[in-house]
């Protein structure tokens, strides 16, 4: 199992239309995908910024090929994120699953 972790930020005031845009739009893109296992959309304010953390669990590395394409450490982004998020990461953090509790 994979995880592929995004990090991104947008003003405080904007947080809350983030949020259902990526419950919108994004989680159903995921849930599409195939080799999508889970999903945990992180949040929290610091300051005057809303941080948003998205972890994602895909059965393989073809699953995150999947979603992403082959350049799969590059981060994929919606049209809409030009109107909330503040900056735009290149890439993403993946990493190998090896114990989870309770399993998944």
């Amino acid at each position: 199992m994979i995880a592929r972790i995004w990090r991104g930020r947008t003003r405080a005031q904007d947080g809350d239309a983030y949020a259902a845009f990526l419950q919108a739009r994004a989680i159903p893109d995921y849930r599409r995908t195939a080799g999508f296992l889970r999903l945990i959309f992180l949040r929290r304010r610091v300051r005057d910024e809303e941080h948003f953390t998205l972890i994602t669990l895909w059965a393989d590395w073809e699953a995150v090929k999947n979603f992403a394409g082959e350049d799969y450490e590059r981060a994929k982004y919606y049209p809409e994120d030009h109107d909330f998020l503040l900056d735009f990461p290149e890439t993403v953090e993946h990493y190998e699953v090896f114990a989870a509790e309770p399993p998944l």
